[in-house]
């Protein structure tokens, strides 16, 4: 998975049956995009983990850490893309208090991690069909 400083997760993903998976991550996405205000550290971070376990699932995507990644499998979540990308951009819009963080500290490889979660989560191009 890839990781901000520490490990990341999303809140109540292993303890939630099967079917319920994809709307945690969908949730926690939206929370997120939603917010008007200050944007709290904690949600931030909880929505850059399920974009990591969305952008796992795109081509050139990084596998989840198994050793820090959920233990339950995960659910198709490529479809989330566009919201994923919307979270990702509000992380990293005023205001919010994760890129506060990064401004005191050496946000750096936090936010390469950011670009590259958004690289990855960037719809292919078409491909020429052949005649």
């Amino acid at each position: 998975m890839w990781l901000i400083g520490r490990d990341l997760g999303v809140s109540g993903l292993d303890e939630a049956a099967a079917d319920e998976r994809e709307g945690i991550i969908h949730d926690t996405l939206t929370r997120v995009i939603g917010t008007a205000g200050y944007l709290e550290a904690p949600e931030s971070e909880e929505a850059v983990a399920a974009a990591a376990l969305v952008a796992a699932q795109c081509r050139g995507g990084q596998p989840a850490d198994p050793h820090h990644g959920p233990e339950e499998p995960i659910p198709d979540l490529t479809h989330l893309r566009a919201p994923t990308l919307q979270a990702l951009d509000r992380i990293m819009t005023e205001p919010s208090e994760l890129m506060h963080l990064w401004v005191e500290s050496d946000g750096g490889p936090s936010r390469a991690t950011i670009n590259r979660l958004q690289n990855t989560l960037l719809p292919e191009p078409p491909r020429e069909q052949l005649r």
